[in-house]
């Protein structure tokens, strides 16, 4: 039988380490941590885990960095990926994205509530489980995975198929305004791209410009959008231009090239073969012989794992 959890012992601990979690949390912020930029956040994890007395502290080939708690033969894990975006444009921020900001609520930064706030408190759970003997028949994993922010679920494939953790259940501490999230939405980068022929600017009809191509395309790509499948849990299927790319020998020159990518979020019952299909049966993409695929991730880890 399970042990009965003493919830007020737990809350006791977690305000005794309120300032042990609260440096730490810093410490990660302060750390300028993007996709495939995170040896130094991942060493000051592996740090502290050791410091509070996990079992035993790894970083795996990929450089995820796994803590874990106990010698149960039931593994559970909580994960938290640490890396982050860019600040973007530093004057759109109050303060130092990266120096940070305090209140007696609050902790601000790049990174401090996806996912850094989700490590720290992670780590000191670990403890608190420690600290009153609570693992039983569990061992519990803490993972602070990496690349996330590029390529979402890459970090958890490999740890499954190529180091195999498997876990009867994975919690994410991705912030989630203290709910309890049972599932979301599949995610897709589409690109979609289409030729032109470039020519002296001061005689377009020479060419074929590839941007005035796209322009229709998007117009059908917005339409679509409205047009995707719902569902009474997980919600609406999703998607937006995110970016857009062309490429023209001058700014007196007509693009020979436009491209944009598609972040798509596919609901319950939506697939990604469906997905790519939607896109392509659009008269302006068939119109403008545009082509239309899915992203291939092969940017290396920090470690250099491809």
């Amino acid at each position: 039988m399970a042990k009965q959890i003493p919830f007020n012992a737990i809350l006791e601990k977690s305000k005794q380490y309120e300032k042990e979690m609260t440096r730490f949390l810093r410490d990660m912020i302060a750390i300028p941590s993007e996709s495939s930029d995170e040896k130094r956040v991942v060493h000051r994890i592996k740090e502290e885990m050791e410091k509070v007395g996990f079992d035993k502290v790894e970083i795996d080939p990929m450089g995820n960095v796994l803590g874990y708690i106990g010698h149960g033969p039931r593994l559970v894990a909580m994960d938290a990926h640490i890396d982050t975006v860019g600040i973007g444009n530093i004057k759109n921020w109050n303060f130092d994205p990266y120096e940070g900001m305090e209140t007696d609520e609050l902790i601000g930064g790049r990174g401090a509530s996806d996912q850094e706030g989700g490590m720290a408190s992670m780590v000191y759970a670990g403890k608190i489980i420690k600290d009153l003997g609570l693992e039983d028949e569990y061992t519990l994993l803490v993972t602070g995975t990496v690349q996330e922010e590029d390529c979402d679920g890459l970090c958890w494939q490999y740890i499954i198929e190529q180091s195999g953790i498997r876990p009867e259940f994975v919690v994410s501490t991705e912030p989630t305004d203290c709910q309890i999230y049972r599932g979301q939405r599949g995610r897709m980068e589409i690109r979609v791209e289409v030729q032109g022929v470039s020519c002296h600017g001061s005689a377009p009809e020479r060419g074929d410009n590839a941007i005035f191509k796209m322009a229709p395309v998007l117009t059908e790509l917005e339409q679509l959008s409205h047009k995707l499948g719902d569902d009474e849990f997980l919600g609406k299927g999703t998607l937006t231009v995110s970016e857009i790319f062309f490429t023209s020998p001058s700014r007196c020159a007509v693009a020979d090239s436009c491209a944009v990518s598609i972040d798509r979020r596919l609901t319950w019952g939506e697939t990604w073969e469906g997905a790519l299909e939607e896109i392509r049966a659009l008269p302006a993409v068939k119109k403008a012989a545009a082509v239309v695929s899915m992203y291939n991730y092969e940017r290396p880890s920090w470690t250099g794992l491809v």
